[in-house]
């Protein structure tokens, strides 16, 4: 999310530029050391301040992965970014990423289960504190 090109994780795997998203903006830091990860370059752009984002994806089973990490200077603690977001019905409230993954630059993975039946995968984002931010989303097929 918030990257203008394709990446190229540790393993290979081809991540597409940032599409998807019903608005926000966008952001990186290029120099930052994402620790918790083999793949930094995934966590150094964002997409901030959004509302959703839908996927056209065929109906079935998923697990979704949200990747998040700390990367904005005015965050310095916990409590200072708290949002909620909903991936296909499953909610999560007052997510904090600094509380999540321990800490400033430091890669955290949430995973979900999802089905999809109507064609579409559907992620939502509210505002407590701050905007919300991703720095990645996975969509993985389940069998």
């Amino acid at each position: 999310c918030g990257a203008t090109d394709k990446l190229t994780n540790s393993e290979g795997d081809v991540w597409l530029a940032d599409v998807g998203s019903a608005d926000g903006d966008t952001s990186g830091a290029d120099d930052a050391v994402i620790t918790n990860t083999p793949d930094s370059v995934i966590y150094q752009t964002e997409r901030f301040g959004m509302t959703a984002y839908r996927f056209a994806v065929p109906n079935g089973k998923y697990t979704v992965k949200l990747l998040f990490a700390e990367i904005y200077s005015g965050i310095s603690g916990p409590g200072d970014r708290v949002f909620s977001f909903n991936v296909q019905g499953h909610e999560f409230k007052d997510f904090d990423v600094w509380v999540k993954a321990g800490g400033f630059d430091k890669a955290y993975i949430e995973s979900v289960d999802v089905e999809v039946t109507n064609g579409t995968l559907n992620i939502t984002f509210t505002p407590n504190v701050e905007n919300p931010k991703i720095s990645g989303i996975e969509i993985l097929p389940r069998t």
